[in-house]
């Protein structure tokens, strides 16, 4: 058996063949299963009519509103759809099933291309400089980061700000999930795709079929957001309004309709709705649709949730006492702002109520390590996630331990279950290549000119899909200023966070191609 990233696999009878070296004894090798580039070819097409028949909605709103969205959401559309109808039809024949390895290839491929077909909207619409700018409002749309270039939002037409919300919504389940819970014909090899694309060390099922497992967290993904749209708009939000606000934040993206963000309704019934349904976006989506379908109330008792809690209240009380006689005067406003500013971070949805830039040093160096940290495995938020945070930890103690008790057999566990050498060196390992790329692609970008507190907190916004950074990409402020290169850089620091870093490193190996 061997293991490549995530996913492993047990060579049939028919690969197992004999391997003889001069002078040596014969031993067995299992051989690598190919890459199917013609299943990954049909495959990619169809996720591209897909993302052709997604147009179609703000195409009907740009009816609707008479607005000048049509002509770039029409050529975009049908752009897409050639693109994604060619190819199905060239490997029409390919085999059904999609392997482990090809799984991989795929969802990166995919991802770059959905990215690329999105941005023809944008790019189209005119409000954007360059195409360099419309693919990085794509990339951060469709990964959920919500950095933003624009400078005016409210200048673009109602169908392209609904184009801009929708690839939040999209990216937030995951267009690959979408897929498999309406494409069947992708068959068994599904699994592999729903764990290579999920957000989250782990990938846990509902049902026995995947495809049941989509449909199910799609399920209660739009179940939440049409509930968030009606509070919101009972708030007092345009009915436009409120749906824009509730793709974008169950996808934990943070795009708004407004250039002050959230805080430009100053409403804090708004900011209320919009808090506790981050919140609720954070948290495992599986524990939503047992809690929703099955009435199982062990949501609450979730280790990993509990955690998350803590972290939030944590981090709310530190930044409130800190705030509270300097920034606020009120204790409810300061409890307002830090509560709402919290979870948005450690979300990675990047709304802004306020500008965190002015409540001093400290504030900004928690809220830099709420990125790293992230939301919880399962949920469509970024970052390093809880659960590994907490495995880490637990590794932590375990090697203190065993320092005075070096003949102590020590077990992680994760709740009551007991977690495997195997999956603490996967959460090692990824954790490992998260600040070796951060600390990397920090000294690509200080080179190009990017001083040094942007250029970190950019990378980790970016790799954490939250948005939002310190210095010149602050809460009030965007990336329009970064170079083209900056910017493309950030971009595929998007792509790679989202896919969980592995799932792309895993194509530059030589083992990944070896045949």
């Amino acid at each position: 058996m061997r293991t490549y990233g995530p996913l492993c696999w047990a060579a049939g009878p028919e690969l197992i063949g004999w391997h003889l070296g001069p002078q040596a004894a014969p031993r067995k090798f299992i051989a690598p299963m190919v890459i199917n580039h013609s299943v990954i070819l049909r495959t990619l097409g169809l996720l591209l009519v897909l993302l052709a028949a997604a147009m179609v909605v703000p195409l009907a709103v740009s009816l609707y509103y008479g607005d000048t969205g049509l002509r770039p959401l029409a050529v975009g559309a049908a752009a897409t759809l050639g693109v994604g109808a060619v190819l199905v039809l060239l490997f029409r024949h390919s085999p059904q099933e999609i392997r482990s390895r090809s799984a991989f290839l795929l969802v990166t491929v995919a991802w770059f291309a959905i990215t690329t077909c999105g941005a023809i909207p944008f790019y189209l619409s005119g409000g954007f400089q360059s195409f360099v700018d419309a693919w990085f409002e794509s990339a951060s749309g469709f990964t959920t980061t919500g950095a933003s270039v624009l400078t005016d939002i409210e200048a673009l037409p109602p169908s392209i700000l609904l184009w801009r919300s929708m690839t939040q919504f999209l990216g937030g389940m995951g267009i690959i999930v979408l897929s498999l819970a309406i494409l069947p014909m992708l068959g068994v090899g599904g699994m592999d795709l729903f764990r290579a694309e999920v957000p989250g060390p782990t990938s846990t099922k509902i049902s026995a079929r995947v495809r049941e497992t989509a449909r199910a967290l799609w399920l209660v993904y739009l179940v939440l957001a049409a509930v968030q749209a009606i509070l919101l708009w009972v708030c007092g939000m345009s009915p436009f309004e409120a749906v824009n606000h509730a793709f974008t934040t169950l996808a934990t993206g943070g795009f708004s309709t407004q250039n002050e963000s959230i805080a430009g309704f100053d409403s804090a019934s708004i900011e209320v709705v919009t808090t506790v349904f981050m919140f609720l976006a954070g948290a495992n989506f599986v524990l939503h649709y047992r809690l929703l379908v099955d009435r199982d109330w062990s949501f609450f008792k979730d280790s990993e949730l509990k955690f998350y809690a803590l972290v939030v209240t944590g981090a709310t009380l530190l930044l409130t006492i800190v705030v509270w006689g300097t920034q606020y005067r009120s204790l409810l406003d300061a409890l307002r702002f830090c509560s709402f500013q919290v979870i948005s971070i450690i979300s990675t949805t990047g709304y802004a109520s306020a500008d965190y830039l002015l409540w001093g040093s400290f504030a900004q160096v928690l809220l830099l390590l709420l990125m790293v940290i992230g939301g919880c495995a399962g949920s469509t938020a970024g970052g390093v996630k809880c659960v590994r945070i907490m495995m880490m930890l637990k590794h932590a103690h375990r090697e203190l331990y065993r320092m005075v008790h070096p003949k102590a057999v020590a077990t992680l566990k994760l709740g009551r279950a007991p977690v495997s050498e195997q999956v603490m060196a996967a959460i090692l390992g990824f954790f490992f290549f998260y600040i070796v790329l951060a600390a990397l692609t920090t000294a690509v970008i200080s080179a190009c000119g990017v001083d040094l507190v942007t250029a970190l907190s950019s990378v980790i916004s970016s790799l954490s899909n939250v948005g939002p950074g310190l210095g010149e990409v602050g809460p009030v402020l965007n990336y329009g200023g970064l170079p083209d290169l900056v910017k493309v850089l950030l971009s595929v620091c998007m792509i790679v966070g989202r896919l969980e870093i592995m799932t792309v490193l895993v194509l530059f190996t030589s083992d990944y191609w070896s045949s």
